[in-house]
């Protein structure tokens, strides 16, 4: 029996060791993130793919495959699918990111992060800038074969949530890193920023708005600009420009 309850005990700290152990590799993980998703030369091979129109047979395939079969204006599922699709839709909205970025600005002014708060809207308002021209650069037409489950009044590459979902939520994710001394407390938020990240992309295909690469090149773009304001974070912090945890890492 207490050879059990031992046994039980490691077994339950397993989740906690990991937690620490990827909170401690916070550089490797973000940059993990840029090669996952592309990075500049993916995205810059995925626009030229797109704007060629080679992409659009399996852009297709898989917007298609989101809709009940006969009937290309129902997303595939009950309706609660659907107004879950919804909810995960507006987590990349502008007026939620930016009501999401002025909480953690709050947050930092309150702990007299004053610099990193700074540091902070510099990040979400480039992000959303460079968004803005890539979409204008690009200018490629919404999805036309299924009807819209929101309005939409931009062009459809890059997808704009997808970008500022990752822009904003893994960008908080990092500055909040940096001022973190817990491991499995950094760990958790960039574990947190990546999978409603991910969630926003698939609810914009699943909505209808944009083609599954437009959402391919928000992610890429948004993860490199996470990355590179990661590194500006952590340049800056180590030469006392913007605030570091008082404490060492710690488990």
């Amino acid at each position: 029996m207490p050879r059990l309850l031992e046994k039980c005990r490691r077994l339950s700290r397993r989740p906690v060791v990991f937690l620490s152990w990827l909170g401690r590799y916070e550089f490797s993980i973000l940059l993990s993130a840029v090669v996952l998703f592309a990075g500049i030369w993916g995205f810059i091979e995925l626009a030229d793919t797109v704007m060629e129109g080679e992409t659009r047979p399996l852009d297709e395939r898989i917007l298609l495959a989101f809709r009940t079969p006969g009937d290309l204006a129902d997303p595939l599922g009950p309706g609660w699918i659907e107004e879950l699709g919804r909810d995960f839709t507006a987590l990349g909205g502008v007026g939620v990111l930016v009501f999401i970025t002025l909480i953690t600005f709050g947050y930092l002014l309150l702990s007299r992060y004053y610099r990193a708060s700074i540091f902070l809207l510099t990040s979400v308002g480039g992000g959303l800038l460079a968004s803005t021209l890539l979409k204008l650069l690009f200018d490629r037409p919404r999805p036309d074969l299924v009807s819209h489950g929101s309005i939409v009044y931009t062009a459809s590459f890059p997808s704009g949530h997808s970008m500022m979902a990752a822009v904003t939520y893994l960008t908080l994710a990092a500055l909040l890193i940096r001022i973190q001394p817990r491991r499995r407390l950094k760990a958790y938020l960039l574990l947190a920023a990546l999978l409603v990240t991910v969630l926003v992309g698939i609810s914009r295909v699943y909505m209808g708005v944009h083609w599954p690469t437009d959402v391919l090149a928000g992610w890429t773009a948004g993860a490199v600009w996470a990355s590179l304001c990661w590194l500006i974070a952590r340049w800056l912090q180590q030469r006392g420009a913007v605030e570091t945890s008082a404490q060492d890492d710690v488990e």
